[in-house]
């Protein structure tokens, strides 16, 4: 039986999402561990992969599993026990073609941050930048919507047929001094949202221009490889 599950995890304790030859302290080592010891040996599948120090309120992942494992609600339990800074949120069953990244319609990401320095309590969950012009973010932010090739927004190293994604929507809000960022797409390529976010943000201090943005979103000329702090970053849903 093919189950869907949705994750909350605390990215900061681990080396990210996806199984890693130089370490065992990967979100999906993690699970398939707590999985295998309940004798379900199936291996995930994710509807991303998130970086290093990246959290996630809304992952997805599909496995299999043995027949004698039907109640869902007592594996919930089980995996939860068994897990630390991971915590599954819901699992249902699904039809047997179920793709947790193939299937996926949409992707959210949010992203976090203060002009100044969060407390001891929030650093590892929220991002600092400093005073800038909102009006000069949501500009960029809004450069980024649409399909576009976005081969000078990605780290190398991921394997993708295609570097062309569709953005259907950003957004920035601020709530009692917590800033938020959002950007709704197909998909994402690896560290695309940390590039975008700290490019967007570089327009807003008037560290880069706008026209600089649109130079590298168009392949013209890559000005920035920088990223924004993973601590801000959350995946935050997936539509199918």
């Amino acid at each position: 039986m093919r189950v869907k599950a949705v994750l909350t995890y605390d990215g900061s304790c681990y080396q990210g999402f996806q199984k890693q030859t130089s370490t065992q302290n990967t979100i999906t080592s993690a699970i398939e561990e707590a999985l295998a010891s309940l004798q379900i040996h199936s291996p995930i599948t994710g509807s991303g992969r998130t970086d290093a120090g990246v959290h996630a309120t809304g992952q997805v992942i599909h496995f299999d599993l043995p027949d004698f494992w039907d109640d869902l609600a007592k594996l919930k339990c089980n995996i939860n026990r068994k897990l630390t800074d991971i915590s599954f949120k819901h699992i249902s069953k699904v039809d047997n073609d179920f793709h947790a990244r193939f299937s996926a319609k949409k992707r959210v990401y949010r992203y976090v941050f203060k002009t100044h320095k969060p407390s001891v309590f929030e650093q590892k969950y929220i991002s600092c930048y400093d005073t800038f012009n909102p009006a000069l973010l949501v500009e960029a932010l809004k450069a980024f919507e649409g399909e576009h090739d976005f081969n000078f927004f990605h780290k190398t190293g991921s394997l993708t047929h295609t570097t062309i994604r569709e953005i259907y929507h950003t957004a920035y809000v601020e709530r009692k001094g917590y800033h938020f960022i959002y950007f709704q797409a197909n998909g994402f390529l690896r560290s695309q949202v940390r590039m975008m976010v700290d490019m967007a943000m570089s327009c807003a201090t008037n560290t880069m221009t706008l026209t600089q943005l649109k130079e590298q979103l168009h392949g013209q000329k890559k000005h920035s490889t920088k990223l924004a702090p993973p601590e801000g970053l959350y995946l935050a849903n997936i539509f199918y």
